[in-house]
């Protein structure tokens, strides 16, 4: 096209920009984005007017410019969405693997029980039942001081007990337990 055949193009395409927009709207279903989809395919169709060599088939060649730019959209949601979805199916593995982790050992359960009762209860409430000290000391009707000594205490206790139930590796095998899994029902050195 010369000079002049491409400012017609021009004058051609601008004049049917609604109904370019009324089109895309009824196939995308949203005017914002037949508005960015059509300005992206105006721009590009403005770069290819120099190789169109039929005014005449003007607006035939930017409908079907049109229709690829739908498809194209299409597709890129398509890759968005498999990404998406591949990206929550990975935080759901990384969740389930945190969970899997701090899942704590069934012995400390045991342990649990052969600690003396002020320090089950320090820890149930505490740890358990997430109580600041401030509240386990109002429901233990002690000290937020006393309170807090005793939840020390009882942590340290809870991890003498452990290890006595599951061996001297305890504190780094009882985050994947194994311990009902081995002969000895310790943990595996």
């Amino acid at each position: 096209m010369n000079a002049n055949q491409t400012t017609a193009a021009e004058t051609i395409l601008t004049a049917n920009y609604r109904e370019f927009h009324r089109f895309l709207a009824r196939r995308l279903g949203d005017d914002t984005l037949a508005e960015d989809v059509l300005h992206d395919a105006l721009a590009r169709g403005l770069e290819k007017l120099d190789g169109l060599r039929d005014e005449r088939a003007l607006l035939g060649w930017f409908y079907r410019s049109l229709r690829n730019a739908i498809i194209d959209h299409h597709r890129r949601l398509d890759v968005a969405r498999r990404a998406l979805s591949s990206l929550e199916a990975d935080l759901e593995r990384e969740t389930n693997t945190l969970e899997a982790e701090s899942t704590p050992c069934r012995c400390v359960l045991g342990a649990l029980e052969t600690l003396r009762p002020d320090y089950a209860e320090a820890l149930t409430g505490l740890e358990v039942e997430d109580l600041t000290v401030q509240e386990y000391a109002a429901a233990a009707a002690i000290t937020p001081n006393n309170a807090a000594v005793r939840g020390h205490r009882a942590r340290q206790a809870l991890r003498k007990a452990v290890e006595r139930l599951c061996g001297p590796s305890s504190a780094t095998c009882c985050g994947n337990c194994q311990c009902g899994a081995t002969p000895t029902g310790r943990c595996a050195s």
